[in-house]
């Protein structure tokens, strides 16, 4: 392993920004807490923010309001990932992982919280990668994987708070080498070993878990295919062409799909739910499978059900209720209740108009971002984010954007 501590890097293809005042009711001045921006202010609730890419750079938006608070023009396909700290997401694209600071976030202090709001910003802070690939937020640790080097990077997603004015150092750097370069993806546990897949350019058949030295503590070469990854409360759940790897400390179970070909590559996990949704596809062959099963894993048991769905649904449509239950986005515009325990589907909502994937990953469509209580469902169609009260199972607003959005990422503030 190794450690490095580095300067603020500017994103290299940043070419203009326009920032719009933040439109959330603001309490008076109050003297801003540790880590807090000087033009900061305090207020009296959390103010939720939506990180979204449009085809020439990102936005961010009062996630009440809709109105646009932030726009940074950049080139090229981004992505957008959760940092880990509920403030900061991680923006995927030419150069590197770069931080964008919402501007919204909560404080805790034992039984409460103090909630501040400033302005959002694209920071100078980015990890460098040539092939910019997963991330992973997990235990208060953050870890990105560079495709095309196989460099592994871990840090501490609260040090992001110190880049404020770019004056402070930012988090510490914990990296990696593997021994070939791979689409893959990497976490470290609440202990400081990292697990990783195995792989080069030409396939990908497992993962190993090492100590934050290098040593090795465990393996397995039992999981062609290896893709993606999720967590029921400490079990990671990394997916395969024929089921999944369950990873608990050095121990490593193998989940067989019921088919020879079973591939879960996209999961959503849960901190206190035993069981991981996945995607389910049977056909090696298809340009693009447009599947119309999810999968539900057991962590405690290594059982593996199959759940039938009234229509297909894309790698963007997963998610998890507060209270652990399974969410699907599919193509008829509704989004689906999976009840884990029984894996079946327990009620349907209509959200969006129907649609299909297609067939280039990139292309927008809709997709879902679930955080707290609240669904985010994009409408590309119509320009649209469309909220939905998980509680009460209902869609109870709608927002209109300036863009096509392609990723959206919301924080609670």
């Amino acid at each position: 392993m190794k450690i490095a501590r580095i300067a603020p890097l500017a994103l290299s293809l940043l070419a203009s920004s326009a920032l719009v005042a933040c439109g959330a009711e603001e309490s008076s001045p109050a003297p801003a807490a540790a880590g807090s921006p000087p033009s900061a202010t305090e207020v009296g609730a959390p103010s939720p923010r939506l990180a979204m890419s449009y085809d020439g750079g990102v936005l961010v938006l009062d996630a009440g309001s809709g109105e646009v608070l932030l726009d940074e023009h950049v080139d090229g396909f981004l992505r957008l990932n959760h940092a880990g700290d509920d403030r900061h997401v991680l923006v995927s694209g030419s150069g590197g992982f770069t931080a964008l600071d919402t501007g919204a976030w909560t404080d805790a202090h034992g039984d409460h919280g103090h909630s501040w709001l400033g302005e959002p910003r694209l920071t100078g802070f980015t990890i460098k990668a040539e092939e910019p690939g997963h991330v992973v937020a997990h235990h208060g640790r953050t870890t990105v994987f560079d495709d095309a080097t196989g460099d592994i990077t871990a840090f501490d997603p609260a040090d992001l708070a110190d880049l404020e004015g770019d004056g402070g150092a930012g988090p510490r750097l914990d990296t990696w080498e593997s021994v070939d370069a791979h689409h893959g993806v990497a976490v470290q546990d609440g202990h400081g070993n990292l697990i990783r897949t195995v792989g080069d350019a030409d396939s990908r058949n497992g993962v190993e878990v090492v100590t934050a030295a290098g040593n090795r503590l465990a393996a397995s070469d039992d999981c062609p295919g290896v893709h993606g990854e999720a967590f029921a409360g400490e079990v990671a759940v990394i997916g395969c062409e024929d089921g999944v790897l369950l990873v608990d400390g050095r121990e490593i179970t193998k989940v067989d799909a019921p088919d020879a070909y079973g591939r879960i590559g996209n999961q959503a996990g849960h901190d206190d739910s035993r069981y991981v949704l996945g995607d389910y596809k049977v056909d090696r062959d298809a340009e693009l499978e447009r599947p119309t099963r999810v999968s539900v894993v057991d962590t405690r048991t290594a059982g593996l059900r199959l759940v039938d769905l009234p229509a297909s649904y894309s790698f963007r449509s997963l998610g998890r209720t507060p209270d652990g239950d399974g969410l699907v986005l599919g193509t008829d515009g509704r989004l689906h209740v999976v009840d884990v325990r029984t894996a079946r589907v327990s009620s349907s909502l209509p959200v969006t108009a129907a649609w299909q994937e297609p067939l280039d990953w990139r292309e927008a469509r809709p997709l879902l971002e679930v955080v707290g209580g609240t669904a985010y469902v994009t409408e590309p169609a119509t320009k649209q984010v469309h909220v939905v009260d998980l509680a009460r199972r209902e869609v109870v607003g709608s927002l209109t954007v300036p863009e096509v959005p392609i990723e959206l990422r919301a924080v609670t503030g």
